[in-house]
């Protein structure tokens, strides 16, 4: 029977900025085999996929900008200075997927097959909703990339309504579902 073996990851502090607080919840013990990007003295890794077999991957994620209902009338009704903010923002979002590998430092820089952005306004938050769904033909997932897309649009819609409304956030980023690969598909809402 093997023994499992944990590691104890301490978040260090930086060289020119304060030091951590010496404290218990700056502490995650993870079993070793769970730690894909770290290598045996802990140090970061891109993960060798190079042996991984290609399959369809795709993953859809969502997100919320909320604001204040004038401020979404304004986004409805064209209404803001910067613009059309839908437009602008499923662009960005479609940008942003694209370019996921350099902007998370352990990610693989893909060849991506479709990327969709929508930005729906949903009067009920109030605010808009943010979809992606990114697809590709490869040995690695596309789950960063859905979530970049959408981040980097909630995020644009931000910067496009910031001036009339400073009480406007950014919320609810997260992985909805993803298929393909080793793991299989996992759906964590529909």
């Amino acid at each position: 029977m093997r023994q499992e073996q944990s590691l104890a990851i301490l978040l260090r502090p930086t060289p020119g900025l304060p030091p951590f607080p010496a404290s218990p919840r700056f502490i995650i013990l993870l079993m070793d085999d769970e730690l894909t990007h770290l290598d045996a003295a802990g140090r970061a890794r891109m993960v060798d996929v190079g042996q991984k077999d290609e399959t369809e991957r795709w993953a859809v994620a969502r997100g919320e900008v909320r604001m204040q209902p004038e401020t979404l009338r304004r986004l409805k009704a064209g209404d803001l200075k910067k613009g059309d903010v839908r437009a602008v923002a499923e662009l960005a979002g479609i940008m942003a997927a694209k370019r996921t590998w350099e902007l998370i430092p352990l990610c693989h820089p893909l060849r991506i097959d479709h990327i969709a952005v929508e930005v729906l306004p949903d009067d009920e938050l109030p605010g808009v909703q943010i979809s992606s769904r990114v697809q590709s033909f490869g040995r690695t997932g596309v789950e960063m990339e859905a979530m970049t897309a959408v981040g980097i649009a909630a995020l644009a819609v931000y910067d496009m309504i910031k001036g009339v409304d400073r009480q406007a956030r950014i919320t609810e980023v997260r992985l909805v579902e993803k298929h393909g690969g080793r793991s299989g598909d996992i759906v964590l809402e529909r």
